[in-house]
């Protein structure tokens, strides 16, 4: 909860910055912070859990409820990062190897899922200028029509709803929570997911519903491609093995114990 500068960064910076920021350091930080609290402080987890948790309710608050207000798809998905790490947090706060498992899980997911989502905003250039207003993508779904549904089946996994895998993600998290006692936290996630949905499909609202604004330049480069074919397969073709995938992550999470 205290990236308050987040959004500020991912508006100012270059999108190619930006999607860096929304990816590499978070990963980066959830993986640290579990070898920190799992190896040297393990035995303080009584003590380091409860901070956890207020962090967990306070990203996931902020992150839900003041992404509402936003008209900047760049501040949007900087408000989404610091409520997904809020459900990261979750399965840290857990102290067990399901936890674990499912925040490697859920970072693995997010990653594809943020990846994907840059791709097409990379791609909101008219004539070589960068767009970045949610009402610039009005339309979208008539002169874009591939980017549009694209850009849909990310937000529905998003905002976590079943089957894709952003909907899995979340659910291991929830199930980890509730096998180590955290049921509030779980109800809590839960409601926040609720919230967070409305800006979700907001966007998706935009895209198939507003007034068609000008399209956007067709000339998306191949690496952006590339990248968005490997996410949408990912996010859509995880229906078929989420348990392959999450005894994967449990393998991996298993070293920490």
């Amino acid at each position: 909860p205290f990236h308050m500068w987040t959004p500020d960064v991912y508006e100012g910076a270059p999108t190619s910055v930006t999607a860096f920021f929304a990816i590499v350091p978070k990963i980066a930080a959830m993986g640290l912070m579990m070898r920190l609290l799992y190896v040297p402080f393990e035995a303080a987890m009584d003590q380091w859990q409860q901070i956890i948790v207020f962090l967990a309710y306070a990203s996931l608050l902020i992150g839900s409820f003041a992404g509402i207000a936003q008209n900047n798809i760049k501040r949007l998905i900087a408000y989404s990062s610091i409520g997904n790490m809020g459900y990261a947090l979750i399965g840290i706060a857990c102290g067990s190897v399901a936890g674990v498992g499912s925040v490697i899980l859920f970072l693995l997911i997010y990653l594809l899922m943020t990846a994907g989502t840059f791709a097409i905003i990379l791609s909101m250039r008219r004539d070589g200028i960068a767009v970045e207003k949610i009402s610039d993508l009005g339309g979208m779904s008539k002169n874009h029509p591939v980017l549009a549904y694209c850009l849909a089946a990310l937000m529905f996994s998003m905002s976590g709803i079943p089957p894709l895998a952003g909907f899995f993600s979340k659910l291991f998290i929830f199930n980890a929570a509730i096998a180590s006692g955290f049921y509030a936290l779980a109800v809590f996630g839960v409601l926040a997911s609720v919230v967070a949905a409305y800006y979700y499909l907001r966007v998706i609202k935009v895209m198939f519903f507003d007034e068609a604004q000008d399209p956007f330049d067709h000339n998306i480069g191949l690496e952006r491609r590339i990248v968005l074919l490997v996410s949408i397969l990912f996010i859509i073709g995880f229906i078929f093995i989420p348990a392959q995938f999450f005894d994967m992550s449990i393998s991996a999470a298993s070293v920490l114990f």
